[in-house]
């Protein structure tokens, strides 16, 4: 009888299976991986051709035949330095963006202070503050130029039946008017200011939706604390609430200095960038629609993002840290 041999069989190691770190890794991989191929394709992409087209000489209409590189030249970011019209444009840029910054979380901050009580109607009059932030850009700025109307707004009928204005004013195509102030006389550039007040007036709602969440916040104890010590409101509001609403505040000031200076629409749908409201956003549109340079607009928004993160840079480098701190 014969017996057949068993062969020996091979050892398969086994399967090293993935610890829970590496699984959630692997997890967050793929959740990131939208996100990421989105800002690639919505940031990055824009912002490298961006850059690349600032040092092509390239008109509108060369776009299409054009190739991405080739034809590399400085004469655009030397023609925005040498501009006639770019130093003054950026200087408004920066008033303009200052002034709307401080004004917009001023009344920000008077409205959730204002609001802080509970009321009857509290909640209806929280909703209304967010009015003009909410609604259409389009709406408001036609809105806007009606009451501001020379002829017949109901801005210059109260003013000239009321205050009595010697003449309408024209607000959005007014450059500067003459005013005279005991006795002083200056210049009053009027459709800037005007720009101005619709920026502080628009995004006021944006500074007040965060104030209003932080004071929601603040201990009532605190309060009450320094209400027992005898403490004036005045007092109460500069040692309990001001510096718990401070590092907001730095957030806001940063966030709105940020929208304010690449602002483009409010201004463009009220003036169009004239009577010397002309920032930096609307020299640049109108470098690319009305002369199609796309080279020249290219390195027009290039020079203005590089203004920005200079500025941005300063106030981390001084202001920052010492706003963490408190």
């Amino acid at each position: 009888m014969t017996t057949q041999m068993e062969r020996p069989t091979a050892t398969v190691p086994p399967t090293r299976m993935p610890t829970l770190a590496q699984r959630d890794a692997r997890a967050g991989r793929v959740l990131l991986a939208p996100t990421l191929v989105v800002v690639l394709l919505v940031v990055v992409v824009p912002i490298v051709w961006t850059v690349v087209l600032s040092f092509q000489d390239l008109r509108l209409i060369d776009l299409r035949r054009r190739g991405l590189w080739g034809g590399f030249t400085l004469e655009n970011l030397a023609g925005v330095f040498t501009s006639r019209g770019f130093y003054g444009a950026l200087g408004t840029t920066l008033l303009y963006s200052v002034v709307g910054t401080v004004t917009s979380i001023g009344i920000g901050l008077v409205a959730a202070l204002a609001l802080r009580r509970r009321f009857r109607g509290r909640t209806v009059a929280r909703a209304f503050m967010l009015l003009p932030y909410v609604a259409p850009v389009v709406a408001v700025t036609f809105v806007w130029q009606t009451m501001l109307n020379p002829q017949f707004g109901i801005v210059n009928e109260i003013g000239t039946n009321v205050f009595g204005w010697a003449d309408p004013v024209a607000f959005l195509t007014q450059r500067s008017a003459d005013v005279s102030v005991f006795g002083l006389e200056f210049s009053v550039p009027v459709a800037l200011l005007t720009v101005m007040a619709f920026e502080a007036w628009r995004y006021f709602p944006f500074a007040f939706l965060f104030l209003t969440a932080r004071l929601a916040a603040v201990p009532g104890e605190l309060e009450e604390a320094a209400r027992v010590d005898g403490a004036t409101p005045t007092q109460r509001f500069r040692h309990v609430i001001w510096p718990q609403l401070l590092p907001v505040i730095a957030l806001l000031a940063v966030l709105r200095f940020i929208f304010t200076f690449n602002e483009f629409d409010d201004i463009y749908l009220l003036t169009g960038g004239g009577a010397g409201t002309q920032v930096v956003s609307v020299r640049v549109y109108e470098l690319l629609t009305a002369r199609g340079d796309v080279g020249a607009a290219s390195a027009q928004a290039l020079v203005l993002s590089l203004v920005l993160v200079v500025l941005l840079a300063i106030y981390f480098r001084f202001w920052g840290r010492k706003v963490e701190q408190s």
